[in-house]
């Protein structure tokens, strides 16, 4: 299944919904991205650096499988060497979209890394936006890719990008696309 077909629509009730019409596991990729040209624009106060980039998912990923679970306890599957469960991005952003919706379900996430972290790539937001749209699927929510995008804004400045799945001009700290 690609992630682009992780559709949106109305809004039901997502706090008694089941997971979408039996789905209870999807395995999904999470693609790196590359930056095809990259201005830096300027720097914020915060210290960030405002940038011009266009980006593009490339054809390798890290995999995600996702077991809903009845019980809304939010877990992961494996440890991932050098990543504390609080910083976790997958987790967080079940964490949060399960706050967002309202949903009484639980998700046991399970990543395979074949991106390098810190490499630029993008792995951890990539792996956060897989999150929020396999979910969005497997929670039967229909929520909006750019709700979705709002969510994963809070997540990091990438992970719209990667909700979008498709080339995007950013600007901004990445955030704007």
């Amino acid at each position: 299944m690609e992630v682009s077909d992780l559709g949106a629509g109305p809004r039901p009730d997502a706090a008694a919904r089941p997971a979408e019409a039996g789905l209870t596991r999807l395995v999904v990729p999470a693609p790196a991205k590359v930056n095809l040209f990259l201005h830096v624009t300027g720097r914020r106060a915060d210290g960030y650096h405002t940038l011009e980039s266009l980006f593009a998912l490339i054809d390798w990923a890290d995999t995600i499988a996702l077991d809903v679970r009845d019980d809304g306890a939010i877990v992961r599957a494996n440890a991932l060497p050098g990543v504390p469960e609080d910083d976790d991005l997958t987790l967080r952003a079940a964490r949060a979209l399960r706050t967002h919706s309202g949903t009484r379900l639980g998700v046991t996430i399970a990543v395979e890394k074949s991106l390098p972290m810190g490499a630029g790539l993008g792995g951890g937001s990539s792996d956060a936006a897989s999150v929020l749209l396999a979910l969005n699927r497997l929670w039967a929510l229909r929520l909006p890719r750019d709700e979705l995008a709002a969510i994963g804004q809070s997540l990091g400045a990438d992970v719209p990008f990667f909700v979008g799945g498709g080339p995007a001009v950013a600007r901004g700290t990445g955030e704007a696309l």
